[in-house]
């Protein structure tokens, strides 16, 4: 049986500046801090908004491949708190990756110029919203001005 891919919900995070940063680390590289601020999510039977606090902790790899673990909470309207934890990459030409990290206002690169995948997994309480938590998700990121957008999948 071949999996398929059933879209979810939506994310739109907003995202503190500016980051923390560790440089250079034994491994090479360097190593980001980025405190979640906010934001918004909602799709399929979802909606609420994302807590302050969690966070995105990319290890920047010399090859330019961000390899990002990123946890946060969502607190649906219901008042249930959805624990959020996504491991992935986000790669793409050198150009194209200075310009996310260096986005300003106004300024977007569109979502298909660059790679930005999570494998993710959701921790929640017994109750309307456990299915969540026996599922394998992917999440398809964009990287936005005031933060990321992320697009959650169930595989199926």
């Amino acid at each position: 049986m071949d999996p398929r891919l059933e879209y979810v919900f939506e994310v739109r995070l907003r995202l503190k500046k500016p980051r923390l940063e560790i440089s250079p680390l034994p491994v090479g590289g360097s190593r980001l801090g980025v405190r979640v601020e906010g934001g918004e999510f909602e799709g399929s039977g979802l909606k609420g908004v994302v807590r302050p606090g969690g966070g995105e902790y990319p290890h920047v790899r010399e090859d330019g491949v961000f390899s990002f673990d990123a946890r946060y909470h969502l607190e649906h309207e219901d008042g249930t708190v959805i624990v959020v934890n996504n491991r992935g990459y986000r790669h793409g030409s050198p150009e194209v990756m200075e310009r996310l990290f260096n986005l300003r206002e106004g300024d977007t690169v569109p979502g298909d110029a660059y790679y930005f995948r999570a494998i993710s997994m959701f921790d929640v309480a017994p109750g309307p919203h456990e299915w969540l938590g026996r599922h394998v998700f992917v999440g398809v990121g964009e990287r936005m001005e005031i933060g990321n957008r992320v697009r959650y999948f169930k595989v199926v």
